[in-house]
């Protein structure tokens, strides 16, 4: 009896260190424009997704928000699916909504800040976080974009 106990839970502990997945990797490789539509402004984010484990990654939807200099500024949905191979990594669009409100309150947002900060380099780089889901799997990313026009180090 104590040797049948000790086999299930060898194999339970097993079982649920093969379900264990690190996230994929998702990175912001550009914002590509779409339609105009009103009041808001449609565009195709690229992801780069990189799949760090050696089992591929099926996925059945995509969901993305896009925050920056910490406000929510797009977020979009998808309902392509694939596979990500395991220790591989592949392209992904997905089409985003940018509300113009959202770019006026961060337009005012950036205009404040650089008043109150004169002579500061507060403008050269805006930091984003990109966090989502790729089927069932949560990923978040964060980096910074140079503004156009500022030189790099």
């Amino acid at each position: 009896m104590r040797f049948l106990l000790i086999a299930v839970c060898a194999l339970a502990f097993t079982g649920c260190a093969s379900l264990h997945t690190d996230p994929p990797r998702v990175i912001l490789e550009g914002i590509e424009p779409a339609a105009e539509q009103g009041a808001e402004q449609r565009t195709q984010l690229k992801l780069r997704v990189q799949n760090p484990n050696g089992d591929p990654i099926e996925y059945a939807g995509v969901y993305v928000e896009l925050i920056v200099q910490g406000k929510t500024f797009a977020s979009g949905v998808s309902d392509q699916s694939g596979t990500v191979p395991g220790f591989g990594e592949q392209l992904i669009m997905v089409p985003i909504t940018i509300s113009v409100m959202s770019v006026i309150g961060q337009v005012m947002s950036a205009l404040a800040n650089s008043d109150a900060e004169a002579g500061s380099k507060s403008l050269e780089k805006i930091t984003y976080e990109m966090r989502g889901k790729l089927g069932t799997l949560r990923f978040k990313s964060q980096g910074q974009v140079a503004m156009p026009g500022t030189p790099e180090p």
